[in-house]
């Protein structure tokens, strides 16, 4: 059995985490925001994304490189962030953990 992360993911960390891990090409902090507010609903603001995106980083379960500059962006280069294999052994733990808490709530719990 491989290892459980350390500290169990925050809320924001996990929601983060899956959104990166759907966008494999394009994960760069606005299109993460992006794809948080499309699938939740939920307003997301840029800093909150970055600063959890820097946090993951240091955590190990995200990686990031830079792309090229574009003249689009002023001659900046994007940041995209991946994934790491811890990182998605914390997105299935953290969806084991949900998974063993909620077995036997479907009644309780099913949409009306």
């Amino acid at each position: 059995m491989a290892p459980q992360p350390s500290a169990p993911l925050g809320e924001f960390e996990l929601v983060v985490l899956l959104a990166v891990a759907r966008l494999p090409t394009a994960a760069y902090p606005l299109s993460i925001r992006d794809e948080i507010e499309a699938r939740t609903g939920r307003a997301v603001s840029r800093p909150a994304v970055f600063i959890t995106l820097e946090r993951l980083e240091e955590k190990g379960l995200l990686s990031s490189l830079y792309g090229e500059p574009t003249p689009v962006r002023g001659g900046r280069a994007k940041r995209f962030f991946t994934p790491t294999p811890a990182g998605l052994r914390a997105i299935r733990h953290s969806l084991d953990t949900v998974a063993a808490l909620t077995e036997g709530l479907e009644p309780l719990l099913r949409k009306r």
